[in-house]
């Protein structure tokens, strides 16, 4: 009996990779504008696949406005297909959240061009996080489409593919890959020899319907192949070989027919629970996590102050007619952006990281002023003078500053420095006076006059700065300063910046503050966990650090060895990290110095700096000649709290090259669980990997890892791994966090870790890191905690708002805009309704209660389209369930 095949002409569309976006774009604009008029006027090539994503459509249609007719045609007569996805992301390296406004984005925008393909395509994803069946099962999709990280133990065309929730979707397994079909040519013939040898290679793998993706990067498809397959397809078959029925079509007309050919077969799908990080018959490459640590700080950063605390604080204290909605969407447009998987993944040209990295910092900066913004809101609605705010659901404490009136340090708080109630300004010519005095007496909320002085006589100028009445004319004040200084342009001025008084700058532990609330400032009593120096280290009742002087590690209480550096050669690429010849790691610094520098109260550091020579590059296999480099670790306690900070500070003199941190167990483990997209995922010491890709256990974390009763939280530190095996290779005895790699290409081969390449030999010069200042912050917890308060108290801040000249606040007034309870949120942000929207997740095995007292509202899917189920104020959530709540507005 003949086997169908399903022809899929598509492309597959890197937005930016081995050549900048600009480039890119114009091969695209290229390809459509070869593609659009063969579409409209070729019956015989029935369908084209734009990829699975709208960024393309947006960034063609950007040069091109005027087909934007043309594609919703084309669309909506089922001859083009778009979407689902914006960009193709990481599944690993951006966040759950992330994913869910990347869906978002694509379908919104693929319905105003006629709708989007409802399909979970992930063709070229490095790997698959768990959780990706319930995130599509929560945008309506039942069928996903993958390729890499599939393991050995699936050997069939499609599988059910199982999140830990328990929800499934169908996932068709591209057994070659989005290209298998790529190569084939218009000559008689041709496609019979390709599917035989691609049914032979695969058997059972091959499917009946096969799937025949015609297409592969950045591929201009050739008419007269489509027109040659579908010249056979005529007769039903490919020419006179009775082996094959062929159809050209589209991916989800093969979905539907393969899924009736099971159900008539009575066909029974593998299974597969969890993640997909398999490189048994595809690369899986796992070193991009690690690749261009840059970009992944940039990610963290941006993605922590976009998610976890602008949108948090707005939604708490910006009112619906207030809510900055475009900015926000500008943010996060710029994120989805970057989390194409190329773009994140850092596997690109120089000039793209650069790109990717002024996308992140405009999205921070965004995120930054926008919670500033709501700070300020949230300060006016308390009717206090200085309070603190916390963006996150559960009630926390920590350490803050503020500036307070006086110059001696109030109890339970430590001073970081003083402004005197006069400060003078070191002569200056009138020029530079003038610039210097129209920012101290606009910018400067604390300084309530200026005096410009002449020689020791009395002021010639007299400033008066009130920045609450504004009680001065700006103009009128530019103006008076200009003929000053034009009077005598030469002349020299004295400035004295008076304020009402001296004031401040403190560190203080604050009372708690509620979830998604505030409270007025006040330093909490310290009491019997102040911070204190111990000979070289630090304690606070809760928590002891000591350091070793000689090799510059340190302990944490009973358990020694934390801070190792561990570095040695990378002969590898963006892609994979793979060992030198020869050379053994530098592991001991050649000499140390240790110093505490603060010794409490409120915060204790002690920094310790080491001298290693490390080689300065791999030539042939060597690690050749050696450079000294200063490597200042910070570690920092502070009062009671039982975390231990600590900070790596270097710039990097070397190339090719992995730097790693080895942190002790205080017990073997056999297994770590590490946070990914809506949950945390455990795994053991080993890594399945392949002909071609030897598998490696270094392994991404999103905030945290855990192993052996030790936390680490980092930020944007995502590569790890267990080290220090035993002898049979069953347990670890510590966890090694990859501080930075360095590497000079996209992609080499042959190498140690990897036969082929996996992309071009593009040079990265930049990727090496050579000169940068590298600074890396993580965050060590030793015992039994929940490992997402931990995250949350290491790296997501506490806010402090005050008004000018004002002292500490009330530490018994607090108040609170939304009290969430049971599961960790991801997201409190605003719909376009008005509504707040509330999502979670139930990490743990077991259910759990959801409360959020005296609000009621809908329960809704991923996309935001109501369930039909209702809330009243609690909900029993299952074990691992992500819960999206369109919440009402409280009764006045």
């Amino acid at each position: 009996m003949a086997r169908t095949v399903h022809v899929v002409a598509h492309t597959h569309w890197d937005r930016e990779w081995y050549e900048p976006f600009p480039v890119f774009r114009m091969r695209l604009v290229e390809l459509l504008d070869g593609l659009l008029p063969i579409l409209d006027h070729d019956d015989a090539f029935a369908h084209f696949q734009l990829d699975g994503q709208m960024a393309a459509v947006d960034d063609f249609l950007e040069i091109r406005p005027h087909e934007q007719d043309r594609l919703t045609r084309l669309n909506l007569a089922g001859r083009l297909s778009m979407g689902p996805w914006y960009t193709l992301p990481d599944e690993f390296l951006v966040s759950g959240e992330t994913h869910v406004r990347n869906l978002r984005l694509g379908l919104a925008r693929a319905e105003e061009l006629g709708g989007a393909m409802a399909v979970g395509y992930l063709p070229d994803m490095f790997g698959h996080v768990a959780q990706m069946p319930q995130i599509l099962a929560g945008f309506g999709f039942d069928d996903a489409v993958v390729w890499r990280g599939v393991p050995s133990a699936i050997n069939a065309p499609s599988f059910d593919w199982v999140a830990p929730d328990g929800t499934m979707v169908r996932a068709e397994y591209l057994a070659d890959g989005y290209g298998n079909g790529a190569r084939t040519a218009a000559a008689p013939g041709a496609l019979v020899r390709d599917l035989d040898a691609f049914v032979a290679a695969h058997g059972r793998r091959a499917g009946d319907p096969l799937l025949w993706m015609y297409g592969t990067d950045h591929q201009i498809p050739d008419p007269e192949v489509v027109d040659a397959v579908a010249a056979e397809a005529s007769d039903d078959a490919c020419g006179s070989d009775p082996d094959y029925r062929v159809r050209v079509t589209s991916l989800p007309h093969h979905l539907a027919a393969a899924r009736a050919a099971e159900q008539s077969a009575g066909s029974v799908r593998p299974r597969w629970v969890g993640e997909l990080r398999s490189g048994a018959r595809a690369n899986l490459l796992m070193g991009v996590a690690s690749c261009r640590v840059d970009v992944k700080q940039a990610a963290a950063r941006a993605e922590r102050w976009l998610e976890r605390v602008a949108e948090p604080l707005a939604a708490c204290w910006m009112p619906p007619a207030d809510w900055p909605g475009a900015f926000f969407q500008v943010a996060w447009r710029e994120m989805v952006r970057n989390a194409a998987h190329d773009s994140i993944c850092g596997c690109s040209a120089d000039e793209v990281n650069d790109a990717v990295l002024h996308r992140y910092a405009e999205a921070t900066r965004v995120a930054e002023e926008l919670a500033k913004r709501a700070v300020i809101r949230a300060l006016a609605a308390s009717g206090e003078g200085t309070i603190v705010t916390n963006p996150t659901a559960r009630t926390r404490t920590g350490v803050v500053r503020a500036v307070v009136p006086g110059d001696i340090a109030p109890a339970d708080t430590q001073q970081l420095g003083v402004r005197p109630a006069r400060a003078r300004v070191a002569r200056l010519g009138r020029r530079a006076a003038v610039a210097v005095a129209i920012r101290a007496a606009v910018d400067d909320p604390r300084v309530s006059r200026v005096e410009l002085i002449e020689d020791g006589d009395e002021p010639l100028l007299l400033l008066h700065a009130d920045r609450q009445t504004k009680a001065f004319d700006l103009d009128q004040l530019r103006s008076d300063l200009r003929r000053l200084a034009s009077a005598d342009p030469d002349g020299l001025l004295t400035i004295d910046l008076v304020r009402p008084g001296a004031t401040q700058e403190v560190l203080l532990r604050t009372a708690p503050v509620p979830g998604f609330g505030w409270r007025g400032l006040a330093p909490a009593d310290l009491g019997d966990h102040a911070v204190r120096a111990n000979g070289l280290g630090l304690t606070n009742g809760l928590v002891t650090v000591a350091v070793d002087p000689d090799d510059g590690t340190f302990a944490i209480n009973a358990t020694t060895g934390f801070g190792r550096l561990v570095d040695e050669g990378d002969e590898g690429d963006t892609y994979n990290w793979s060992p030198p010849t020869h050379g053994l790691p530098v592991e001991r610094p050649d000499r140390v110095e240790v110093q505490v520098v603060e010794a409490g109260p409120v915060r204790g550091r002690v920094k310790i700096r080491r001298y290693y020579l490390w080689p300065v590059q791999v030539i042939d296999g060597y690690r050749v000649d050696e450079v000294e480099v200063e490597v200042e670790t910070t570690v920092e306690v502070r009062a009671g709290e039982d975390l231990v900070r600590v900070e790596v500070v270097f710039t990097n003199p070397s190339k090719d090259h992995r730097l790693r941190v080895h942190l002790p167990l205080p017990q073997r483990a056999g297994t770590s669980v590490a946070e990914c997209a809506f949950g945390t995922v455990e795994r053991g010491l080993v890594a399945e990997g392949g002909a071609n890709e030897i598998g490696l256990p270094t392994f991404p974390s999103r905030r945290f890892v855990q192993a052996g009763g030790l936390t680490v939280a980092h930020d944007g530190l995502c590569e790890y791994e267990l080290v220090d095996l035993d002898a049979d290779g069953t347990t670890a005895g510590a966890l090694a966090l990859t501080l930075l790699r360095s590497v000079g290409t996209i992609s080499r081969g042959p190498m140690a870790m990897r036969a082929l390449p996996a992309g071009p030999p593009t040079r990265t010069p930049a990727a090496q890191l050579v000169g940068h200042l590298h600074r890396t912050a993580f965050v060590l917890h030793v015992g039994d905690r929940d490992p997402y308060a931990v995250a949350d108290e290491a790296f997501t801040p506490l806010l402090v708002g005050a008004l000018p000249h004002r002292g500490f606040g009330d530490a018994a007034a607090s108040g609170q805009a939304l009290a969430v309870d049971g599961v960790e949120v991801t997201a409190l942000t605003r719909r376009t309704d008005g509504r707040l929207e509330l999502r979670g997740v139930n990490p743990t095995d077991e259910p759990t209660m959801l409360t959020a007292p005296g609000r009621s509202g809908q329960l809704t899917d991923l996309r935001g389209e109501p369930t039909g189920e209702t809330f009243d104020g609690e909900l029993l959530v299952a074990p691992h369930r992500i819960v999206t709540i369109a919440l009402d507005e409280p009764d006045a």
